[in-house]
């Protein structure tokens, strides 16, 4: 199989890193989300006014202390989003780092997704990744109220959030009224259409208010990859690869929510349901020509189809009540994450010795992978007012998450063309099973003295976490002190500044902690999980100032510095890998051929002397993070245009972390994110169309024994829309009209040795590319 593709993905899915899931706690919202206390009939929003948007939605202000942008729902809607991916890639500082058109690992301000916190109505969102991250694009967008970008930590919130943290709003019962459906279709390059569904309704039932939807979302996304390899950067050509790429499935999702006021106090219940049919199929093709692709330059045929199957539960109740003088909140919460692959590889290779190559062998794989992940939580809290206007909360937020690993493995081959390949009928199995515990107490205290306001608050988390991967266990506890404070300055009735500081922390990859063995993980290094590891902590200040443009306009701008310690890299045991103890024994065994008789005294024995290790993690390093940030929406009411509406955000992002070839930036980390659009409504026709551009910087990894560069194209989406009265709209949307790519530069070594003295094992150029997609869809609303 082609560069170690198999071993490489063996050893991630059994640390977990094959799992990319949801695990929504869909619970009642914190008390810093608005309609969390109960909305008055007379305020809540009509589901028919979200369905036909007669004004132009705008960024929101929010009264919080802790800096924090919101987005309605409206704000993204027109441009018709399919899911949370599709509505972060438009707000300041998100970026991604995945495949064309493929939106799910949130990276805020370009940090890996483990250093974003995902939050669901103010409460920690269980992830099943490796690093406890999930992929935001399986949330459909039609469950949002809003997203907002909280930028530093308050006490009430776990402190994993060194980038920020994103907090999804679900639609609450008491926060909507009204019923409507949609329905349309999305029609792909490459010729295929896929459905597109839903539904939502709101309304009193027994005493209480309940909300329910549904989701039916075809997915579709084809692409095309070639691939150039060489010996090194302006060297000789080695191969060339021809790949088609397409994942296809559907996304189906259900939800409920349900509030009524219960003896003392209120009760809210929620529950959702996401399951996710998925096959991604890869065809390539190998030549040893740049050009000539006719069969007498043939090296290898390899396909690859894998099954995904993926079910998602969570459940939340909720208790609010008076008591003590003050109001006080119990949540208890359920999540679970099922996730199913069937993993099938065949590869075909001839032998480039001959020419035209000739038959070499056939070899193929199965990697079947089932992964359970639970995740139950618990949370107490009280928040005690004061005549002064102050306020005083604290709690304390349980949690314990389990994941269970299984991993069967078939590998068969043959060496007689044209004859199938044999049953995968013998499978070596792998487990592992990680348990994680948290106690997270918390203390906070917030007032408000004319035009300042202000929040202190100190968190305090432990966590005890046990391992176990084939009888091979480790253990560790550790904990954090987590300051905050937040300073809130109305300059005047249109001017404010923000000031935050805090610390926040982040915790060991999965894989960075299980203790097995990993061959070749690196190039020719092995590596070894270290159940050891502690959290990398960071102390944090954001500055912030924003300016209510006109009645419906804001601009903002922002900087912020983290300074990390205790940063995870990977580090030397001084242990000889596998291939240099391979390697030093055939050595041996040809001196002995040569020289019978001969031992390790024998003039010219072959001494070991290894340049490739096994290495692990280690809190070794320090880095730093920084950047500004700047966004705008406004209607251009000032140019005589109230009825056209300007979109704008634009943040420069910067790092640095030293390892062992010297300093670089937090590894793929984009250089920076930007967006402009404009929205332009016909109120006379009752029609609206808009334009969205987005561009994202170049980002570099440095890992060991490898190097990628990642530069992506832009984005530019346009809608049409129709309105029909009052309760029904059409909209006709294209994206990605610009064909974007992702183009990737590899650097590949054998050795640490080697990447220093850049002596290439490979240098590869990669391109991705994908065609438009246009989306035609209905929305109607009824009583």
């Amino acid at each position: 199989m082609k560069s170690n593709r198999l071993s490489t993905s063996l050893s991630r899915a059994l640390a977990g890193g094959m799992t990319l899931s949801l695990g929504l706690a869909a619970q009642a919202q914190s008390g810093q989300s608005d309609a969390a206390d109960g909305t008055p009939s007379e305020q809540r929003k009509s589901l028919e006014a979200i369905v036909v948007q007669g004004d132009i939605v705008y960024r929101d202000r929010t009264p919080d202390v802790a800096p924090t942008l919101s987005y309605d729902l409206e704000y993204f809607q027109r441009f018709e989003p399919l899911t949370v991916g599709d509505m972060l890639k438009r707000v300041p500082s998100v970026a991604f780092v995945s495949d064309v058109l493929e939106y799910d690992g949130a990276r805020l301000r370009g940090l890996d997704p483990g250093y974003t916190q995902i939050l669901i109505n103010g409460k920690k969102l269980p992830g099943a990744g490796n690093d406890r991250s999930f992929f935001v694009d399986r949330i459909p967008a039609e469950l949002v109220e809003r997203i907002e970008i909280v930028r530093s930590p308050s006490a009430n919130r776990s402190g994993d959030a060194m980038a920020g943290a994103l907090n999804i709003v679900l639609r609450d019962a008491y926060a909507f009224d009204g019923q409507y459906l949609r329905a349309g279709a999305l029609h792909f390059d490459d010729g295929d259409t896929k459905g597109s569904y839903g539904g939502v309704a709101s309304g009193d039932v027994g005493g209480g208010r309940v909300l329910a939807g549904f989701n039916v979302q075809g997915r579709h996304n084809p692409k095309i990859k070639r691939s150039d390899r060489f010996e090194e950067p302006g060297g000789d050509f080695v191969d060339a690869e021809n790949q088609t790429d397409t994942r296809d499935g559907t996304d189906y999702s259900l939800n409920l929510s349900y509030r009524n006021e219960v003896g003392p106090g209120e009760l809210s219940l929620s529950g959702l349901y996401v399951r996710t049919d998925r096959t991604e199929t890869e065809n390539s093709l190998e030549y040893n020509d740049p050009v000539d692709t006719s069969t007498n330059h043939l090296l290898s045929i390899n396909d690859q189809v894998v099954e995904i199957d993926q079910d998602n539960y969570s459940l939340s109740a909720a208790y609010d009540f008076e008591m003590l003088g003050g109001s006080s909140e119990i949540d208890l919460g359920f999540s679970r994450f099922d996730d199913a692959r069937f993993d099938t590889e065949e590869e075909t290779g001839f032998d480039d010795d001959d020419s035209p190559p000739s038959f070499d062998e056939r070899e193929g794989a199965r990697i079947l992978t089932d992964q359970d992940d639970r995740e139950t939580s618990i949370s107490i809290d009280h928040k005690h007012p004061f005549a002064d206007g102050g306020e005083l909360e604290f709690g304390i937020d349980s949690a314990r998450k389990d994941r269970d690993t299984v991993l069967r493995v078939s590998e068969v081959d043959t060496d007689e063309e044209g004859a199938p390949l044999p049953p995968y009928s013998d499978f070596d199995r792998a487990s592992s099973r990680i348990e994680e515990r948290r106690l997270d107490p918390y203390l906070m205290y917030s007032a408000r003295q004319d035009r300042l306001s202000w929040e202190l608050g100190l968190r305090y988390e432990r966590t005890d976490v046990d391992v176990d991967a084939d009888g091979e266990e480790g253990s560790n506890e550790y904990d954090a002190l987590l300051p905050s404070a937040h300073l809130k300055w109305d300059l005047t009735d249109v001017d404010r500044l923000h000031l935050s500081l805090g610390r926040t922390v982040r915790r060991p990859n999965f894989d960075q902690l299980l203790p097995l063995l990993l061959e070749g993980e690196f190039g020719d290094n092995d590596f070894v999980g270290n159940p050891l590891l502690d959290p990398e902590l960071a102390w944090g200040i954001d500055l912030g100032f924003e300016r209510r443009l006109g009645k419906q306009g804001i601009v903002g701008f922002n900087v912020f510095y983290r300074d990390v310690s205790d940063l995870i890299e990977i580090v030397n045991t001084g242990m000889p890998s596998a291939e240099a103890v391979d390697d030093h024994e055939d050595d041996v065994d040809d001196f002995i051929d040569e020289n019978p008789g001969a031992t390790p005294s024998t003039p010219g024995y072959p001494q070991f002397d290894p340049d490739s290790f096994v290495y692990t993690a280690a809190n070794v390093g320090n880095g730093y993070v920084y950047g500004f940030e700047f966004d705008a929406s406004t209607p251009l009411s000032a140019l005589g245009l109230p009825d056209t509406g300007v979109f704008v955000n634009y943040s420069w992002l910067d790092s640095e972390v030293d390892d062992a070839l010297g300093a670089r930036r937090f590894n793929d980390q984009a250089r920076y994110v930007a967006n402009i659009g404009f929205i332009h409504d016909f109120t006379e026709v009752e029609a609206a169309f808009g334009i969205s551009y987005r561009r994202q910087g170049d980002a570099f990894a440095r890992l060991l024994a490898e190097e990628v560069s990642t530069r992506y194209g832009a984005d530019l989406e346009v809608f049409v829309e129709k309105r029909f009265g009052k309760r029904m709209a059409l909209r006709l949307t294209g994206s990605n009209l610009l064909n974007a790519s992702k183009d990737e530069v590899f650097n590949k070594f054998d050795t640490l040795g080697d990447q220093i003295d850049r002596d290439f094992d490979e240098y590869e150029l990669e391109t991705e590319e994908a065609g438009p997609v246009f989306q035609l869809i209905a929305r109607y609303a009824f009583d």
